[in-house]
């Protein structure tokens, strides 16, 4: 399954290009705007784009799940408001530098 709702990016179901929010292609969307996941997580596509700890390796081999403790270049992953729906997915990877600052990027918390 390409999304957690489905295969087809649908209307109102998260913030990117053309994806049928009143956000699309503007800003950023207030968190839990859009329906959650069925682990109860709000907003895990499009929005911002992900920052992740691993280092980023242009041919994906799966060894990109250790986090790194410094890196070139790091992935970042779900899409962001100003993307094409095609990208919005877990799967798909961009990368960035470290010390990139922009209104497309950003990281979720977590709490044990």
């Amino acid at each position: 399954m390409t999304h957690y709702w489905g295969e087809v990016i649908g209307r109102n179901r998260a913030n990117c290009w053309d994806c049928g929010s009143r956000w699309d292609d503007k800003q950023t969307a207030p968190v839990g705007s859009f329906k959650p996941n069925a682990f109860g997580l709000f907003d895990m596509l499009g929005n911002v784009y992900e920052w992740t700890c691993s280092e980023y390796k242009a041919s994906y081999d799966g060894s990109e799940q250790k986090c790194a403790a410094s890196a070139s270049r790091y992935p970042l992953r779900g899409g962001s408001w100003n993307y094409f729906p095609r990208r919005v997915r877990a799967a798909y990877r961009y990368s960035s530098y470290p010390d990139n600052r922009n209104d497309i990027i950003g990281f979720r918390l977590a709490r044990d």
